[in-house]
């Protein structure tokens, strides 16, 4: 019985699938009884190179990911997977899906990410509000524009009532640095406030026999 997926999402283009490999993904995975997921998101050709489409996750990546959730429950006969909630750790362009995907599916998890280019200050109440609680990472030593359009987006909301909290790692610059071991403290809190435990397996009952 999965609790929970934890859904790993990188840099601009780059495929991640081999990440579910990671030793350090699977035993966490291992040890919370959660389904593990990497993405491979490519951008289709268009002007500006430089800004991910698929980020925009409501113009169909996030569906893409959905349906991929959904084929992987159907795949290894864990239908559980198929509505269990989301944990989303991303870097730089994936971290941008994650936290376009979340204003789209308020749930449990966590969306990680360095770097936000279309930003979107505002996001409705409600999924201000939501459960899926988000920790933002920046790289002290990361652009300028970057640094600040994170530190931008943190600030308003966190005074409109959003559950949020940024993270600084001093000595890093774009790089994932420490942000997967920050990541499953996080990801450990809110399972443990929010994701059910899976209940033991029961022993067999012993035969009977009928007269």
């Amino acid at each position: 019985m999965l609790r929970g997926v934890v859904v790993l999402v990188p840099g601009s283009n780059i495929d991640g699938r081999a990440q579910v490999d990671d030793a350090f993904w699977q035993e966490f995975a291992r040890r919370n009884d959660l389904a593990l997921v990497g993405c491979w998101f490519k951008d289709h050709p268009h002007e500006n190179m430089n800004i991910e489409d698929y980020a925009r996750a409501g113009d169909g990546s996030g569906q893409a990911l959905l349906d991929a959730v959904e084929q992987l429950a159907k795949a290894t006969a864990h239908p559980e997977a198929a509505a269990a909630p989301l944990l989303l750790w991303g870097h730089s362009a994936g971290g941008e899906f994650n936290y376009e995907f979340r204003l789209l599916e308020a749930g449990a998890g966590a969306g990680l990410r360095r770097e936000q280019r279309r930003l979107l200050f505002h996001p409705p109440r409600a999924r201000r509000r939501a459960r899926g609680a988000r920790i933002f990472f920046i790289g002290g030593k990361d652009e300028t524009f970057r640094i600040q359009s994170i530190q931008g987006i943190v600030a308003v909301n966190l005074q409109a009532g959003a559950a949020w909290k940024l993270d600084v790692e001093p000595d890093a610059g774009h790089e994932p640095g420490r942000t997967r071991e920050l990541a499953v403290e996080f990801f450990a809190e809110v399972i443990a406030r929010h994701l059910p435990a899976v209940p033991p397996a029961q022993p067999a009952s012993a035969p009977t026999n009928k007269p």
